[in-house]
């Protein structure tokens, strides 16, 4: 009598982009058993608002795009409504953020609250072995520390470990990133050749719930509260006009200030209790250190002596040189080699050892 063999099953995170369409494609000629999911975490009437604004993540027609995928390569597809989730964990985080003076990452709280835990624990509720997405990052097991390393993938210029250093053992362990040793153009091709319907499909750029970039208008309308006026002040107080809203200003920002100094201005510091906006020059935007709150560490269980590493402070950003020590407190004290220019309280700091996530954590 032949044993039979269970296939593993993996469950996809499928946004209607060629991505995650391409690693379900990859995952089931790899012999897993797959189903695709997409993830409904709007009201209707915030999706019908965002097609108005021509976005392209999370709408109705790429809800469509994910189930024509799926059934052209044979597999189901079925869509979970998380938006309760969505709406507590980060829409509510980011407009929080924002009015007290932090710049947030959405996309690192929706992947640390929504695709990585709820997703992953309704996919185990289901019987599924894994989820899976089409993030550009390499998942492996070192047999040595008897840890998941999170590591850069193949296209560097498609680097997505930045937005997920938040990811547990236990995440990584049930998380496959097919994507990982592929670069952008061979993605395309595969889903070309495929048929897919959405092998062309351009990438999705803005925050999905802010189509439009106007953060302010956004959390006027979430929160109820109008943005309230304040001073500009130099670095000695003094005062130099008049502010539209705290929330409307980012450290490092220069254009949209709506104030004439004669010289090149930059948001250097915004002050809540105050209601201030520091304005300075280039050179007051630069700072050698920074401490990090809520860290989630990868490669490591913790850090007991100060590591070299490599950090960045921001997604775009190339690593810079530096070292990481612990505190004591569950914050981290991370010491550049050289200056870093607009270091912001919000964003993430994430570490690196080569190209292996050491971890990150949230800038104090």
């Amino acid at each position: 009598m032949v044993k039979e063999i269970k296939m593993k099953k993996v469950m996809v995170g499928m946004s209607g982009g060629v991505d995650s369409s391409v690693a379900a494609m990859l995952l089931r000629d790899s012999g897993f058993e797959v189903m695709g999911v997409t993830l409904k975490l709007f009201s209707d009437e915030d999706i019908v608002e965002a097609q108005k604004e021509g976005k392209t993540c999370c709408a109705l027609s790429d809800v469509m795009d994910a189930r024509s995928v799926a059934y052209r390569l044979g597999f189901e597809h079925i869509v979970f409504n998380f938006k309760d989730c969505f709406r507590e964990r980060v829409m509510s985080k980011f407009a929080d953020s924002y009015m007290c003076g932090r710049t947030p990452n959405p996309c690192i709280e929706c992947n640390r609250y929504v695709k990585f835990d709820k997703m992953l624990r309704r996919a185990i509720e289901l019987g599924y072995d894994y989820i899976a997405t089409g993030h550009y990052a390499v998942r492996e097991y070192d047999e040595k520390s008897g840890r998941y390393l999170l590591k850069r993938p193949k296209d560097r210029s498609k680097d997505q470990t930045y937005v997920l250093y938040s990811l547990t053992q236990e995440q990584l362990a049930h998380t496959l990133f097919p994507l990982g040793e592929l670069d952008k153009p061979q993605v395309r091709a595969l889903a070309e050749k495929a048929g897919l319907v959405n092998s062309d499909k351009p990438d999705s750029q803005d925050i999905c719930f802010v189509p439009d970039g106007d953060y302010v208008s956004f959390i006027e309308k979430f929160t109820g509260k109008e943005p309230v006026a304040g001073d500009f002040v130099d670095l000695d107080g003094n005062v130099l006009g008049r502010h539209k809203g705290i929330i409307g200003y980012t450290v490092g920002q220069r254009k949209g200030l709506g104030i004439s100094l004669g010289i090149p201005a930059y948001v250097v510091k915004k002050d809540v209790a105050a209601n201030t906006v520091t304005l300075g020059s280039e050179s007051d935007l630069y700072t050698q250190t920074l401490i990090a709150e809520d860290v989630n560490l990868i490669s490591v269980a913790e850090i007991e002596t100060p590591m070299r590493i490599t950090a960045k402070t921001r997604y775009s950003q190339t690593e810079q040189p530096a070292v990481v020590s612990a505190l004591g407190n569950g914050e981290y004290l991370v010491e550049f080699d050289k200056p870093q220019r607009a270091v912001t309280s919000g964003q993430a700091v994430v570490f690196y050892d080569g190209d292996t996530v050491v971890g990150g954590g949230t800038i104090k």
